[in-house]
């Protein structure tokens, strides 16, 4: 592959997992309405370091474009997240090996929050960006993203970006931890395998919250406009 061409994931959840839970809950889906001005769209980590190395994130930027043009319109948040410097720990060190930890340190790049985001992604005046130096947006101390969507009544995430079984995850975990109601969007996430992809999906779906294809996310955002 080339650094222009896109790929998507071949994303799934076994049709036994969704039986599971309707059992339990009466319903397929956890959230099946959302007030589109308690709901922000969160995108994470869309920056050159990881979108220039991998086609499955190139893919993804139709969709999160799409998320994030009908909750601005429907009066909702949109929040983009990128990765800010924080020195390798000696665990980092140890983990990744000294030339790795400090390249993923500074994989936000340089310049403004908002300056080493994807070009190609829609960003508009009032949106919210921030920066994040753990791996979740939402880990005590990590970023000012949970003050600033609790300042403006955010109640539900809907959650896209890069990379879905690392960064991602680790979002909807702490955000469904603080009792956001959280919407992992299925076709506007990337990893660097379908299997890992979907190993996230299994168990955000399982455990943190709902997941759901763009289409679907639309329907919900058009549904709760007052």
């Amino acid at each position: 592959m080339t650094s222009t061409d896109v790929a998507f994931h071949d994303w799934h959840i076994e049709e036994r997992e969704y039986l599971r839970l309707e059992e339990r809950r009466g319903r397929r889906h956890a959230f099946e309405t959302l007030d589109p001005t308690r709901t922000a769209l969160v995108v994470i980590d869309v920056v050159p370091f990881f979108v220039e190395e991998s086609a499955y994130c190139r893919g993804i930027i139709p969709q999160v474009n799409l998320l994030a043009e009908e909750l601005r319109s429907a009066g909702g948040t949109v929040a983009w997240v990128v990765p800010g410097y924080r020195e390798p720990t000696p665990r980092d060190r140890e983990h990744r090996g000294e030339e790795i930890a400090e390249r993923y340190a500074r994989s936000g790049g340089p310049g403004t929050p908002a300056e080493r985001l994807w070009p190609e992604l829609a960003v508009a005046d009032g949106d919210v960006v921030a920066e994040k130096t753990a791996y979740s947006a939402f880990f005590p101390g990590s970023s000012d993203l949970p003050a600033l969507l609790a300042a403006r009544g955010v109640d539900t995430v809907v959650v896209t970006g890069t990379v879905t079984n690392v960064c991602v995850e680790a979002s909807v975990r702490d955000a469904a931890t603080l009792d956001l109601r959280v919407i992992l969007v299925a076709d506007a996430c990337a990893a660097t395998r379908d299997r890992d992809h979907n190993a996230t999906l299994h168990v955000v779906h399982r455990s943190y919250g709902d997941v759901r294809p763009t289409a679907e996310v639309v329907d919900l955002i058009r549904a709760g406009r007052r």
